[in-house]
């Protein structure tokens, strides 16, 4: 059986390097990547990578028909990277460092992808050089929150928002804030993935506060679609 990692990379193959501190791809992202594949980018389409880390995502729909890719990140890294990554694969983006929120108010997209950080995290916990690509406060929605309500001003009439978290970050909360800005959205993937080395540090916080059954080691990630009639 091939690897979620596998068929993504085979749709089309992708080269990546990665600078230290940078977010290292992996099921979330293969998951994102296979779905944006599924879905289709529409030829000359204009594409936002949120949180792009090594770029592997902004590539992925430069290759698949994008025109216009920017890729967004507020690691100065991760911006390199990206930059680095998309000229070894013979792909045009643009890799800016910064916020979605700094985004000009008259910038639209026709699709936009976002893997965020969404792993919860005990309160004052240090989120600071790589921590950031994971930590999002106690539950995990830190970045999710403002995603889901920007999105009607980010995503043009026709577009689509292809998102991936955890289900341990409230998947029916993403679902009703994105319904309630006027977005018709639903899961569309999902894929259940043993608990990796962070997951596993924080088990005790977790089941103490509920987001995971007792002596559960294993979490859902699920990839959320959102078009904007």
């Amino acid at each position: 059986m091939t690897t979620f990692e596998e068929r993504a990379l085979a749709r089309p193959p992708v080269r990546l390097l990665r600078s230290p501190g940078v977010y290292r791809p992996q099921s979330d992202t293969w998951l994102l990547a296979e779905a944006a594949s599924a879905a289709g980018i529409p030829p000359g389409a204009k594409v936002l990578d949120i949180c792009t880390g090594t770029g592997a995502l902004a590539i992925t729909a430069s290759m698949l028909g994008a025109r216009d890719v920017v890729a967004l990140d507020v690691s100065r890294r991760a911006v390199v990277s990206a930059r680095l990554n998309a000229w070894l694969n013979g792909q045009r983006i643009r890799a800016l460092r910064g916020s979605m929120l700094a985004l000009p108010s008259a910038s639209s997209f026709d699709v936009v992808l976002a893997n965020p950080p969404y792993v919860p995290c005990p309160p004052r916990t240090v989120t600071r050089g790589r921590r950031r690509a994971w930590n999002a406060g106690p539950d995990g929605r830190a970045l999710l929150d403002p995603i889901c309500r920007s999105m009607p001003q980010l995503v043009k009439p026709g577009g689509f928002l292809l998102m991936v978290h955890s289900a341990l970050s409230d998947t029916d909360k993403s679902l009703w804030q994105l319904r309630d800005g006027g977005l018709a959205a639903e899961v569309v993937s999902r894929n259940t993935i043993p608990f990796g080395p962070v997951m596993w540090s924080r088990t005790e916080f977790l089941e103490r506060t509920g987001l995971i059954e007792p002596g559960q080691r294993h979490e859902d990630l699920v990839v959320i679609r959102a078009d904007r009639p």
